[in-house]
């Protein structure tokens, strides 16, 4: 049994499994005990109104969380923050970017993008609007690394939406299209960081140089003239393989 468990969510499974393995394992170092769950939150389903059939996925994912009777549920992703605060039952949501601040970066990574000559414009999610300790989580994160950043026109409370949420991309994709375009016309660099693989890959899509902050953390220092990471999540095969890698991953990282 465990009072804590990390749960990677749907999104960032799909795009980076070496990112969720990392931080799973630096995780369990600062706490020996946690355990971890790879599963949907349900968001996409509640978003579309399948209420019957969300409240089923979300009484699944409950089951994990009482089977081993957590009592904090570390998040990467701000969609499962928001539906864990809403709807679990005697479980707390802690978002990795506002615990990170608290726990430290391994000493290894601090300071190691000091030298970049990249400049980048942070995207906030438009789910983390209101919450404003995650969103300096973000910022201590990547100063902490060392990264230069600027922030765009419509940021924290005021963060525009990606094109991504709501399931507007299947339900609608002209208008998510504008969306997207609407939101990186009020960049100013090439460079940008987000930490919703959601949002990364809406921005991928048309084009725009995009890293996950765990790109960031755990992969090579960015400099001009590098290129992002491919979108991973344009391809269900790869998606879903790369899902399968990531539960891999995870159960290796909670047997040690």
């Amino acid at each position: 049994m465990t009072n804590k468990i990390f749960m990677p969510g749907c999104s960032l499974p799909s795009y980076n499994p070496e990112a969720v393995s990392k931080t799973a394992a630096y995780l369990k170092s600062v706490y020996p005990d946690m355990g971890a769950v790879q599963k949907c939150c349900g968001k996409p389903t509640a978003a579309i109104g399948q209420t019957e059939k969300f409240k089923e996925r979300f009484a699944d994912l409950q089951k994990d969380f009482d089977k081993v009777e957590a009592e904090e549920v570390i998040v990467a992703c701000q969609s499962c923050f928001g539906m864990i605060t809403k709807n679990a039952s005697g479980q707390k949501p802690v978002s990795l970017w506002a615990l990170l601040p608290q726990i430290g970066l391994p000493p290894e990574l601090v300071g190691k993008a000091k030298n970049s000559d990249v400049t980048f414009t942070i995207h906030d999610s438009c789910s983390t609007r209101f919450e404003t300790e995650l969103q300096e989580g973000i910022r201590w994160v990547l100063k902490e690394l060392g990264y230069k950043v600027v922030e765009p026109k419509h940021t924290r409370e005021n963060a525009r939406c990606c094109g991504f949420g709501g399931m507007v991309v299947p339900a609608n994709p002209d208008l998510a299209d504008r969306v997207i375009k609407r939101r990186v016309e009020e960049f100013e660099t090439d460079y940008v960081v987000v930490y919703c693989a959601a949002c990364r890959a809406s921005m991928m899509g048309i084009g725009t140089k995009s890293w996950h902050i765990l790109d960031l953390l755990w992969g090579p220092v960015v400099m001009q003239g590098d290129e992002p990471p491919a979108n991973v999540l344009a391809s269900p095969v790869k998606s879903w393989m790369n899902r399968y890698r990531s539960k891999v991953g995870l159960n290796r990282c909670m047997a040690c």
